[in-house]
Formats: C-alpha cells, sequence, structure tokens
C-alpha cells in the first residue's frame, strides 16, 4: 500500500478509526489468474469450509490448467465436489484461456475492459470480475457494489440501517475513497471479519 493511500484513507472521518485499528494492508498480483478464475468459480456461493474442501479435491485430482481441466472427465470434476452447473462453468473459463485470454493480455487491458472480457464467460459475472481485478490483478480503484461484505461495512462505517442502503448510494460515498477504492474495500472487510 502506498503511503498516499494509506494517508488519505486514515484521514477519512468515516473509514479512518478503521485504517488506524488494521493498518496498511497490501494488494498482491496473482502468479497464475486461470487458476484463481477457477478458484473463484468453485468459491462462488458456498461457505468458506465447504469451498476450501471442494478447492483440495479439485487441486488434488486435476491439474487446474486449461488443458488439465478440459481434458478432466466431467464424472472427476462432479466428484470433487462440483455441480454441473459449475463443471460447465469451469469449461467456460478453461476453453476462453484456450482460446486466447491470457494473464498478459487481461494485465494489459484497463479495468472495464477486464470486467467485459471475463463476464463474456459464461459463469463469470461482474462479482467475481471485480473480486479478479483486486485479487488477482491487484488494480487499486475497484469497489464492488455487489458483495454483501461490503454492503455490511458501508453499514458498519456510515451507521445505515441493515440493507437500507441502495448500491447508488454506497457508490456515491466511495467517490470520496477514490482512487483507492480496493483498499477501501479490504478495510470495509476487515470491518465484518
Amino acid at each position: 500500500m502506498s503511503d498516499d493511500a494509506y494517508r488519505e484513507l486514515r484521514a477519512d472521518p468515516h473509514l479512518g478509526d478503521v485504517v488506524d485499528e488494521h493498518g496498511p494492508l497490501s494488494l498482491d498480483p496473482a502468479d497464475d489468474p486461470f487458476e484463481r478464475l477457477v478458484v473463484s468459480i468453485v468459491n462462488q456461493q458456498l461457505s468458506t469450509t465447504a469451498a476450501a474442501t471442494i478447492r483440495d479435491r479439485l487441486f488434488d485430482r486435476v491439474e487446474v490448467t486449461p488443458e488439465g481441466i478440459l481434458a478432466a472427465d466431467e464424472a472427476v470434476l462432479r466428484d470433487c465436489g462440483l455441480s454441473n452447473q459449475k463443471v460447465g462453468y469451469v469449461r467456460n473459463v478453461a476453453d476462453a484461456f484456450r482460446d486466447g485470454l491470457s494473464a498478459e493480455s487481461l494485465r494489459a487491458m484497463d479495468d472495464g475492459e477486464v470486467v467485459a472480457a471475463l463476464t463474456e464467460i459464461r459463469g463469470v459475472g461482474d462479482w467475481t470480475a471485480k473480486m479478479f481485478l483486486i485479487f488477482v490483478l491487484a488494480r487499486e480503484d475497484v469497489f464492488p457494489v455487489e458483495d454483501l461484505g461490503i454492503r455490511r461495512g458501508m453499514e458498519h462505517v456510515f451507521g445505515f440501517e441493515r440493507d437500507a442502503v441502495s448500491r447508488g448510494e454506497m457508490r456515491e460515498r466511495a467517490e470520496r475513497w477514490a482512487p483507492y477504492r480496493s483498499y477501501a474495500s479490504r478495510y470495509l472487510w476487515r470491518c465484518v471479519d
């Protein structure tokens, strides 16, 4: 985290106490964007424990590369704990990477282009694309209003009633944290962890 990001977020009247409590946070790019995207799909709509179990089985039984996923028998993928729908989704991601999507091409795109490229893949929505921007590409100014943890964090730091704040108002309030909204998001998640 840059000194500027830390100083600005720490000076924010709503987020400053959380920043003080947790100190500087980092965003580190992932080594293997394909692998991280598969993990994001595995994690969708699952508890942390269930997702970890499925992820461990998948990595034990299948080579988590585009070629490995496409070569794996669907029964093996289902035995790892993937639903039929998620088997299709991880194969869609593998097809996209086999057909030319790459770590290099994604890193060269701006945030909007990354979201557009990823959401063209069936099974990858806005939330997954934004998590990819933050946790895989380490982009500093992403604000995932689709995330329940972000909503709860906003309720905490601004004193909103539960479920009373709209996505539009969340975006508007988060403008004060630009160009460091990814870091602000990480602090909001810390509020509710």
